[in-house]
């Protein structure tokens, strides 16, 4: 029996992209749950990552389990499109809640180029929202099986993604290491809701970096080697496992500030 598209791509378990969607569903209610009650960018973006991630891995279900899907090209470049996309979401709140919590801590702001520069919430989402028009596109070229011409470009497209989402991933790393320091100079950040996540808040959002880090990681050390990439041995603990771990971290009882706490 010949292989289908999907499958030529690693889609191959089904038990696994069923096993992610059903996780995923309880954060989603979760998230949409503390978006009502403590309306915050976080939430909000972190409920619409989570249903992304139910939609996607839901298609990868069909795609793995279906021959007539697997072989559906438009189906698969969903699946591809709306995986792309979610990463927006999680990266951009991880980004967010370090600025958040900066805002409401004693320590003073570091006052380098690159932190100011880092700190500009426009510029980040300009770069961020480019590297995911970037993907798209390449993902959707790659996905041209007959049109070798295309699929090169789709792969040119592809690592340049990778490579934004990679220095992003750092830069967030790098204001989490900044916010840390202040915060064992200065002591951690105020905030009226007390919890678990605000006073180990800087440990968390440290896992949370490092797990968005080691993502692209692999992602980039793979980029020349798609096999390798799409193993799904290697690309549910590095890829799915490391998104799923990160949203779980932030549903620690008072890690996010609500809006009302913010300053204006």
């Amino acid at each position: 029996m010949a292989e289908t598209i999907a499958g030529e791509s690693g889609i191959h378990s089904v038990a696994g992209a069923v096993i992610f969607a059903i996780l995923y569903v309880p954060l989603f209610f979760f998230f949409i749950k503390q978006a009502i009650g403590r309306p915050t960018y976080v939430y909000i973006v972190t409920s619409l990552f989570c249903a992304l991630r139910i939609a996607a891995f839901i298609i990868r279900a069909m795609l793995a389990d279906v021959p007539k899907d697997g072989n559906d090209l438009s189906l698969f470049i969903t699946f591809e499109v709306i995986y792309n996309v979610g990463f927006f979401g999680l990266l951009y709140s991880a980004y967010t809640l370090v600025l958040d919590r900066a805002l409401l801590s004693d320590a003073p702001l570091p006052d380098g180029p690159i932190s100011r520069i880092t700190r500009r919430r426009p510029l980040f989402r300009i770069v961020l929202m480019a590297a995911v028009a970037v993907g798209i596109t390449g993902a959707i070229e790659a996905a041209q099986i007959n049109s070798p011409s295309a699929m090169s470009t789709g792969s040119t497209l592809r690592k340049v993604a990778v490579y934004l989402f990679l220095i992003l991933s750092i830069l967030v790393a790098f204001q989490t290491v900044l916010l840390i320091r202040a915060e064992s100079s200065y002591g951690s950040y105020k905030t009226v809701n007390a919890g678990f996540g605000s006073t180990h808040g800087m440990y968390i959002l440290a896992v949370i970096s490092l797990l968005l880090v080691a993502r692209e990681a692999f992602f980039t050390a793979t980029s020349n080697d798609l096999t390798k990439q799409d193993n799904e041995d290697l690309w549910y603990p590095l890829s799915a496992l490391t998104e799923l771990i990160a949203v779980v971290l932030f549903a620690a009882p008072g890690l996010v500030p609500s809006r009302a706490e913010l300053p204006t």
